[in-house]
C-alpha cells in the first residue's frame, strides 16, 4: 500500500473516477481511487509477487481502493503463473496449488467489481485453471461458468464469458458459445460488449464458427453485442449483418 501511493495522482484520480462509472446509480458507485495507471500498478505488483501472503492478498482484494484490489488480483495471477506446469513437467504439477487459487478467487470473485478488475484477471486465474489437469489427471468442470453466468451479480457473469477467453485461445469454443447463449438476454451493456468480445475472438480463429452461431442467434442479441461480434469482418459483410437485426 506504500509503493501504491507513492504514485498518487489526484488529478488522474478524478480521471478514473468518470471513467469508471463512479456516479450515484452508475455500474462503479462508490468506488474510490488513488490514481494510478494500470503500469504503475503492475510494477508494484512485479517488485512484491509471490512474495504476499494469501491473507494480505485477501486484504488487498477488500480495500476501499480500486488499485488496490487490482494489486490483490495481480497477485493472485503470478500465484497461478507460477503454479502451472513448465513443458517437460507431468501434466498434474502444481494441481492442488492451482485448485486452491481457483478457489480463492471464486470465493473473492465479487471484490472484482469493475470491468478492468474483471478482464485483467479472470482469464489467467480461472480460465487458465479449466485448461489444466487436477491431481487425478482430470479436467476440472467447466461447469463453473455456468454457475457463474446464474449468479445475480454482474461481475461474476461478465467472470463468466470473460474467463473463456484462455479456451478460445486453446480453440476450445463450446464453452464460450454455451455461456454466451446463457446470457444473450442480459440487460447490462457491459455483459452485451463482454459477450460481443468473446465472440469476436471466436470468429478471428474459426469464422465459419462463428457465421454459424450468428445464424442461430443474432435475432436475440443486443445490437452492442452484434457490432461487438462482427467487428472483424468486411465492411459489407459487417453492413449486412446490422441490417438483419
Amino acid at each position: 500500500m506504500e509503493a501504491l501511493r507513492l504514485y498518487a495522482d489526484d488529478e488522474q484520480r478524478r480521471v478514473l473516477m468518470r471513467f469508471f462509472k463512479t456516479g450515484k446509480g452508475q455500474y462503479g458507485e462508490g468506488d474510490s481511487f488513488l490514481g494510478l495507471r494500470v503500469p504503475q500498478t503492475r510494477s508494484v505488483v512485479r517488485e512484491a509477487r509471490r512474495q504476499v501472503a494469501m491473507d494480505e492478498i485477501e486484504r488487498l482484494l477488500y480495500s476501499p481502493l480500486h488499485e488496490a484490489r487490482l494489486a490483490g488480483l495481480l497477485l493472485l495471477v503470478e500465484e497461478m503463473k507460477a503454479a502451472l506446469p513448465r513443458r517437460r513437467d507431468d501434466p498434474t504439477a502444481g494441481a492442488d496449488r492451482r485448485e486452491e487459487l481457483a478457489r480463492f478467487y471464486l470465493r473473492h470473485a465479487r471484490q472484482a467489481n469493475n470491468w478492468d478488475l474483471v478482464d485483467l484477471s479472470c482469464g489467467y486465474i480461472l480460465g487458465v485453471h479449466l485448461l489444466h489437469a487436477g491431481t487425478d489427471g482430470r479436467m476440472p468442470d467447466r461447469g463453473v461458468l455456468d454457475t457463474l453466468a446464474a449468479s445475480d451479480n454482474l461481475w461474476e457473469q461478465r467472470i463468466a464469458i470473460v474467463s473463456t477467453l484462455e479456451l478460445i485461445r486453446a480453440r476450445q469454443f463450446d464453452d464460450t458459445l454455451r455461456i454466451a447463449s446463457l446470457l444473450l438476454d442480459h440487460p447490462h451493456d457491459l455483459i452485451h460488449k463482454a459477450v460481443g468480445w468473446m465472440l469476436r475472438e471466436v470468429g478471428k480463429r474459426d469464422k465459419d464458427v462463428l457465421v454459424d452461431y450468428l445464424e442461430a442467434n443474432h435475432a436475440r442479441m443486443a445490437r452492442t453485442t452484434l457490432r461487438y461480434a462482427i467487428e472483424k469482418f468486411p465492411d459489407d459483410e459487417r453492413r449486412a449483418w446490422l441490417q438483419r437485426r
